[in-house]
């Protein structure tokens, strides 16, 4: 028995034992944050991460959602590399779509929020309206007006018309039929034009003035001080796409009418996946399309984070 506890008239024993332990100190002081917590963390559990590890359980079997699974091995990824056409049809047309339609949409996006960084009157309007359409551009009635648009009979032909020019048709020729996707998809400009307008509010103006009294034009100001310090911005960006191009559906399923086609021009890897699951229901070949996909973009992410040393510059 210690002198401090004689002081206090109380037994050790009895002292130990009314003081209360370290996990029950901390659930004390942390209950209500897992309380609160506890709706996200069961969603998480069991929409996402249970989901996951189903999908790539399945991945490795042959299942039709009607009969058991069938463990085939990587018999489902063999096939998807050494013998199925149509997955390397959906990935050429998948980094196509990507390779033209974010570094566009990104230059578009770029060029309307210095437009409107110039202190217009009317800003809140105008970055309203040019936001709209990436709220709806993923949506159905979106897709089918612009089917009706690049018709064969639709605006794009009879504008053409009245100035003696005969269109094509636009979504059944499989030389254009991406491409209308591609501009659907630059349309949506809105999302990144907000983030890099909001970046361009970041630069100190006293550097272009600085610039300006020095005799730098205003491309040599864009390429010497708005470019490297919005670097950050482009970067979030391009990721933020890049990912959102590899996972485009919407479009591609409304204006090919779910086919692909013409001859697989529109044939977007989400949309083979879709066809493979829903289609066919080859549940455990279309969940093998999904982790491949899955790992497509982690290797995109992870080189996109170790090249971003050399050309992305922070303040630091």
């Amino acid at each position: 028995m210690t002198a401090r506890s004689l002081q206090s008239g109380a037994p050790a024993g009895e002292r130990a034992a009314t003081t209360p332990s370290l996990w029950a100190r901390i659930w004390h002081n942390d209950a209500p944050g897992y309380l609160f917590l506890l709706p996200w963390l069961i969603g998480f559990l069991g929409l996402t991460i249970g989901p996951m590890i189903t999908s790539f359980y399945l991945s490795f079997t042959d299942f039709d959602l009607l009969t058991s699974p069938d463990w085939v091995g990587a018999n489902n990824y063999i096939r998807m590399f050494s013998n199925d056409p149509k997955f390397w049809a959906s990935m050429r047309v998948t980094m196509f779509f990507v390779v033209f339609s974010v570094p566009l949409k990104l230059a578009f996006a770029l060029a309307v929020a210095m437009l409107l960084n110039r202190g217009i009157r009317g800003l809140p309007l105008y970055r309203a309206l040019f936001y709209l359409p990436s709220l709806l551009g993923a949506s159905v009635a979106i897709a089918i007006l612009w089917r009706q648009i690049f018709a064969s009979d639709g605006l794009i032909n009879k504008l053409l018309a009245m100035v003696g020019i005969m269109g094509p048709s636009w979504i059944s020729n499989p030389k254009t039929s991406l491409w209308t996707l591609i501009i659907l998809s630059i349309w949506q400009f809105g999302s990144p034009m907000i983030i890099f307008l909001a970046g361009l509010r970041q630069i100190p103006q006293d550097m272009y003035e600085a610039a300006s009294l020095d005799g730098a034009s205003k491309w040599r100001q864009f390429v010497k001080i708005t470019l490297p310090l919005l670097t950050p911005v482009v970067f979030f960006n391009a990721i933020i796409q890049t990912i959102e191009a590899f996972k485009s559906f919407t479009p591609a399923f409304i204006i090919s009418g779910g086919t692909g086609n013409p001859i697989n021009s529109t044939l977007f890897y989400t949309l083979y996946l879709y066809q493979e699951a829903f289609g066919f229901f080859r549940m455990g070949y279309a969940s093998a399309l999904a982790w491949v996909l899955l790992a497509l973009v982690s290797v995109f992410t992870a080189v996109s984070f170790l090249t971003s040393k050399y050309w992305v510059h922070y303040d630091e």
